[in-house]
């Protein structure tokens, strides 16, 4: 599980511990990535909830991309940054932030070009202009960032650039 935190070292959290914060989580690439992805999130669907969005239905379908990835990815911060995944050692987590990432990657696609081809700069009025042309700057960073975050979790879920030490998953009894 090599790119994940805490994957070199031993599985200590058990199922009745406390969650206890992950500093080098914060340090890692994932962590770093979230962090740009929800900062980005947040400034994609803020733009966009600035404009009068409702009277555009391009506009509500980034919207929905926008801040439902916002959430999960918030979800997915709080459980690497507390070390939930360790706890939940059932599920396979590299392979399901890896379809997470994948899919939000497709669909920020979807989102920025909806965004990009739905901007009209003969708006009557500017500031909505701005705030969506400005909106579609940051979904496609955001886009860019998801793809970024697909690549490391493949990586990540093949267990590349680790040795047969660091892969092999310890009895959890």
């Amino acid at each position: 599980m090599a790119g994940l935190p805490g994957a070199a070292r031993a599985r200590s959290a058990s199922p009745g511990s406390p969650p206890v914060l992950d500093g080098s989580f914060l340090l890692s690439p994932l962590g770093w990535l979230m962090c740009a992805q929800a900062v980005l999130g947040l400034l994609v669907w803020s733009l966009i909830a600035a404009t009068t969005y409702h009277l555009h239905a391009a506009y509500g379908w980034v919207m929905f991309v926008s801040l439902f990835f916002w959430i999960l990815t918030l979800v997915f911060f709080v459980i690497y940054l507390l070390q939930l995944h360790e706890k939940f050692y059932m599920i396979p987590w590299p392979l399901v932030l890896m379809i997470y990432n994948a899919v939000a990657t497709v669909l920020y696609i979807t989102a920025f070009v909806t965004c990009s081809a739905a901007v009209q700069p003969t708006s009557w009025r500017q500031w909505d202009y701005n705030r969506r042309a400005a909106a579609s700057f940051f979904a496609c960073v955001t886009m860019i960032t998801y793809g970024v975050s697909t690549f490391f979790s493949f990586r990540a879920w093949k267990g590349l650039g680790s040795n047969a030490a660091t892969s092999q998953v310890s009895d959890h009894a």
